[in-house]
């Protein structure tokens, strides 16, 4: 149901997404269950984008911290909204060309950010991530995480080659349902974070996008009735591609959706539910209720982004290999509606 509708290849081997002149290994078009990809990206001045995002949700609240570098700039930020205090807070910071940005090729790479007025380390160790992030005025409060992801033995990962054509494209590594434990401080507030309930979403990208880009996304890891769950569901970014970045994890399994996931919802209030189903099969049935939107814009002229993030509630069902439905009852979760001009 689904998988047979487009003809995605699946990469078994380590394969590099470039060729020796920085364009697109067409050898790499296609998708994984293990980061099998050296994003080797070179040339191309000023088009390269890099982006490593980390989101942690609990039942108390939600932080997300990215380092990402996209060549003529770097672009930094951390978040955080407390469920029952309606506590938002968001701090960015920008450099020149990326200064202090140290990103890597690969997935499992430590990645940093040095500057006076933030700092984060996502360390790459044997079975886990650590996410550290600090800054000493988070909304004039202070700001120290600590986390730990943990990747449990044999876990899939979906892994994509988008292939606009052979200059312009992205590898991206989306996983989900990843336990996390440690604890986050933000002023007087301490929240602790334990893997039985928390988990950790990672979004990694490496490519040459077009300068105009749009996507819907949509995200969420939960225990539902004994069984680990994770969805990403994607829409617009891929289209004409052949290739799509929709996927389900279940029991630690990827189910790989080579269909297109149909999003309706009213961008003239994006606070009322939205919808999301696979176009032709019956795998995805979601309804989202957004109870916060984070609106993020900015206009530098070059660079030019309008993001409409909306933290919810899923109910409804997918359906694992064997066609079985797993129910949603307010599963927290997020849906977005970005576009950026990069």
């Amino acid at each position: 149901m689904g998988e047979e509708f487009l003809n995605e290849k699946e990469i078994t081997e380590d394969i590099n997404l470039c060729n020796s002149n920085g364009t697109l290994n067409k050898e790499s078009i296609g998708w994984s269950r293990k980061s099998l990809f050296d994003c080797n990206l070179k040339g191309r001045w000023l088009r390269k984008k890099r982006w490593n995002y980390w989101s942690v949700i609990s039942p108390e609240c939600l932080f997300s911290v990215t380092v990402s570098n996209i060549d003529y700039a770097g672009m930094v930020f951390a978040y955080f909204y407390d469920f029952k205090t309606k506590k938002f807070i968001e701090k960015t910071v920008m450099t020149p060309f990326g200064k202090g940005c140290k990103m890597p090729s690969g997935v499992h790479e430590t990645v940093s950010f040095i500057n006076k007025q933030m700092n984060a380390d996502l360390i790459a160790q044997k079975n886990d991530t650590r996410i550290l992030c600090y800054s000493a005025d988070f909304g004039s409060e202070k700001l120290s995480a600590d986390f730990t992801v943990n990747f449990p033995e044999n876990h899939e990962t979906l892994n994509v080659v988008i292939p606009w054509n052979e200059k312009t494209f992205q590898f991206t590594s989306k996983q989900e349902a990843l336990p996390v434990e440690g604890f986050l401080i933000v002023g007087e507030e301490t929240y602790n974070f334990s893997r039985e309930n928390t988990f950790a979403c990672l979004d990694f990208g490496r490519g040459i996008w077009p300068y105009k880009v749009y996507w819907n996304w949509a995200n969420a890891s939960a225990i539902i009735d004994g069984r680990s769950v994770g969805i990403n569901l994607g829409a617009k970014w891929t289209d004409g591609t052949g290739m799509t970045e929709n996927a389900l994890v279940i029991d630690g399994k990827i189910i790989k959706l080579s269909e297109n996931i149909i999003y309706n919802y009213d961008k003239n209030d994006y606070m009322k539910n939205w919808f999301l189903k696979t176009e032709i099969s019956d795998r995805v049935n979601l309804e989202f209720t957004p109870f916060y939107e984070r609106i993020a814009k900015s206009d530098l002229k070059i660079i030019k982004s309008e993001v409409h993030q909306m933290f919810g509630y899923f109910n409804g069902y997918i359906r694992d290999k064997d066609n079985n439905k797993i129910i949603f009852k307010n599963i927290i979760g997020c849906a977005e509606d970005h576009f950026g001009q990069w």
